[in-house]
């Protein structure tokens, strides 16, 4: 259905960038409610200038307040990486910047509520004010748009990674995103000057067993071309996507970039099941 062997295909090779290592203090400026389970968390300071994200998958580390002192300890960086304050390491996440304005020098992050973890607990009582530190992006993933079409698969955690590269996407690019979340309530925009079908698959009464994401990629009509896929959600169920891609739908291997947002049962993971 996918052939993706013809070697008439322009380079689609996504290119590496890495960035310096820094860590900033930042304020809380603004904090939404976006959907019942999402909170979106708008943070600033002098500290962001310089900050770079290019790539929609980045990833910056969150360094939380202790939830006992309300003391937020940051590392610093040195020449072979951070270097961690004497009290030991804070609390700390990763999550995607959903949106940089360098004129303003803010920075939006979402959090998807799930279990009352330290990220959960700190979004949720978030207010303008409030200190937060973040650390990175250490580097970027560029994925080339020079595909016939682009699948971007993801739950709640992935929605900011997919927001981004929609709205980087151009006029006349081809999408298909499958994206779960609870239930409709917690449907978000995904604005894009590409051709986009989205699909969203909630959790709320789906049937047990395959993973929801799993059955809608069972049940969806996908286009014919060369492809890039893009998975964000929990690590196993990320897996078994890349799995059915390759073995079913004849992906490139080379041209799936998986990822492990979460794993069941553990705190703070992040996995990658790329090659």
């Amino acid at each position: 259905m996918n052939d993706t062997t013809n070697a008439s295909f322009p380079d689609r090779t996504p290119q590496r960038v890495r960035h310096p290592l820094r860590f900033r203090e930042l304020e809380v400026r603004q904090v939404q409610r976006i959907t019942p389970h999402l909170v979106r968390v708008t943070v600033g300071g002098d500290a962001l200038e310089g900050f770079t994200s290019p790539g929609f998958d980045d990833h910056v580390k969150l360094f939380f307040p202790d939830e006992q002192t309300g003391v937020l300890a940051l590392p610093t960086a040195g020449p072979e990486g951070p270097i961690w304050p004497e009290g030991g390491r804070p609390t700390m996440r990763d999550y995607t910047p959903r949106r940089f304005d360098a004129a303003a020098c803010t920075l939006e992050i979402d959090f998807a509520l799930h279990e009352a973890g330290p990220a959960t607990r700190w979004a949720e009582r978030a207010a303008p004010g409030h200190r937060l530190g973040v650390g990175g992006p250490r580097g970027s993933f560029i994925v080339p748009m020079a595909f016939d079409w682009h699948l971007l698969i993801g739950d709640d955690t992935a929605l900011p990674a997919i927001a981004r590269r929609l709205a980087e996407l151009p006029k006349g690019a081809r999408a298909v995103v499958l994206a779960e979340v609870e239930s409709e309530a917690d449907h978000v925009d995904l604005p894009s000057e590409a051709d986009v079908a989205i699909t969203w698959v909630h959790r709320s009464g789906a049937a047990r067993g395959t993973p929801p994401l799993l059955a809608a990629l069972h049940a969806a009509r996908l286009p014919t071309g060369a492809f890039h896929a893009w998975i964000g959600c929990e690590s196993a169920h990320a897996k078994a996507l890349r799995a059915h891609l390759i073995d079913e739908c004849r992906a490139n291997p080379k041209w799936i970039r998986a990822s492990g947002y979460w794993r069941d049962g553990s705190a703070g993971t992040h996995d990658s099941h790329d090659e």
